[in-house]
């Protein structure tokens, strides 16, 4: 497991290249317009990203994942989609909770939770 200095906004944007290149090349704009921020405040954060070895950018080029990249999203993405599918099923709320919730959650819960929560789901 790497680890690094990731904030709750670096981990979105790191979620959503992750998504938007499940579908092809990612561009700035398609980062800024799925998110819903400025350009500008895509290129912060994907310089920062970047310095951290998590994804490569060349302005007015594609943006792409690194190994590392790869590995830390898929780890966001994985606790994303058990938090959603817990609160749904275990838990009950709506999918649209569930949704919101799972992207408040995923940042803030420590491993210790997650593992508790994960073991607490395989019993039901």
């Amino acid at each position: 497991m790497y680890i690094y200095f990731m904030t709750q906004s670096l981990e979105d944007y790191l979620e959503m290249v992750s998504f938007l290149s499940d579908d092809g090349e990612v561009r700035v704009t398609d980062i800024a317009s799925r998110l819903a921020v400025s350009k500008p405040s895509v290129l912060t954060a994907l310089k920062t990203l970047e310095e951290q070895g998590l994804l490569e950018h060349e302005r007015y080029r594609t943006v792409s994942l690194t190994a590392k990249g790869k590995i830390q999203a898929s780890e966001i993405r994985d606790r994303h989609s058990f938090l959603t599918t817990f609160l749904k099923n275990v838990v009950g709320v709506s999918p649209e909770t569930a949704e919101k919730d799972a992207c408040k959650m995923e940042h803030l819960l420590s491993g210790e939770t997650l593992k508790k929560m994960k073991a607490l789901a395989k019993k039901k």
